[in-house]
């Protein structure tokens, strides 16, 4: 099915779920707002899962609980977490496991953006983003390996981006954090394998929404826009769509990927 056409591609209508996580656990950090965060949060209950949500601002937590419960019919644990604080990270998992009996999928999407020339940029800047976007990543996904590995199963899907490919101004601390989480993943992965627990990424190009307004110039946003053959930015929902395939069964074969969404000129 398809919905309204906007440039080459068309935006396609939301559709049913597939029982394709039925059951399954899944921890979604970041999952607050307008984001691909709340989208997969939402997806992945519409396939089924038991979601656990998490975020850094408590009161918008709570909000998307409440939303999420509306939607789906039944609301999810809320666990408020900064990445950035070991001991909040581990809190966040032990609620998940104590709540629910395991923990399936982490979706480590907790990342941190701005825009600032390299020659300009404080340290202070730098270390907040690589603080949130690849420490905090690091932590998520340590923590989710600890109970995956005692239960011989699971699933980590990190949220990367092409600026771990792809250079653009502005971005260095981003993109540098973004590449470190498709590294991490790579070698995770062949550290989980052994113990039956897989690793992957997605590496959206841009994805839309409110948020992204306030940490970005829209004559930039434009810009990237006219890189998409698409003509469009992507459905937060598009993105959350292949974190559901990476979170199901039908990529079983998959580990240490990095799966490009978008659809960005060579």
């Amino acid at each position: 099915m398809t919905g309204q056409t906007t440039g080459m591609l068309p935006v396609p209508e939301s559709f049913p779920g597939h029982a394709l996580l039925a059951g399954r656990v899944v921890v979604v950090t970041a999952a607050a707002g307008t984001g691909i965060g709340f989208a997969t949060a939402r997806r992945c209950a519409e396939e089924g899962a038991i979601v656990v949500l998490s975020d850094a601002h408590a009161r918008r937590l709570e909000e998307a609980a409440d939303r999420l419960g509306e939607e789906t019919g039944g609301r999810p644990l809320a666990v408020p977490c900064d990445v950035t604080v070991e001991e909040e990270v581990q809190r966040l998992f032990d609620a998940a496991r104590a709540e629910h009996g395991r923990v399936d999928v982490a979706v480590n999407n907790a990342g941190l953006g701005g825009t600032a020339e390299l020659v300009d940029m404080s340290d202070e800047q730098w270390h907040a983003v690589i603080g949130v976007t690849l420490t905090g990543t690091m932590r998520c996904t340590r923590a989710a390996l600890r109970i995956m590995y005692e239960q011989e199963s699971g699933v980590v899907v990190n949220n990367a981006s092409v600026l771990g490919w792809r250079a653009q101004a502005g971005q260095a601390h981003y993109a540098a954090a973004k590449a470190g989480v498709m590294a991490l993943t790579r070698c995770a992965a062949a550290e989980a394998a052994p113990h039956g627990v897989r690793v992957n990424a997605v590496s959206p190009s841009l994805a839309l929404h409110p948020f992204l307004n306030r940490v970005m110039a829209e004559d930039e946003l434009e810009r990237l826009r006219d890189q998409e053959l698409s003509g469009r930015s992507a459905e937060t929902r598009e993105v959350a769509n292949v974190v559901v395939f990476l979170s199901s069964d039908y990529s079983s074969y998959l580990s240490g990927e990095v799966v490009s969404v978008s659809s960005q000129h060579p």
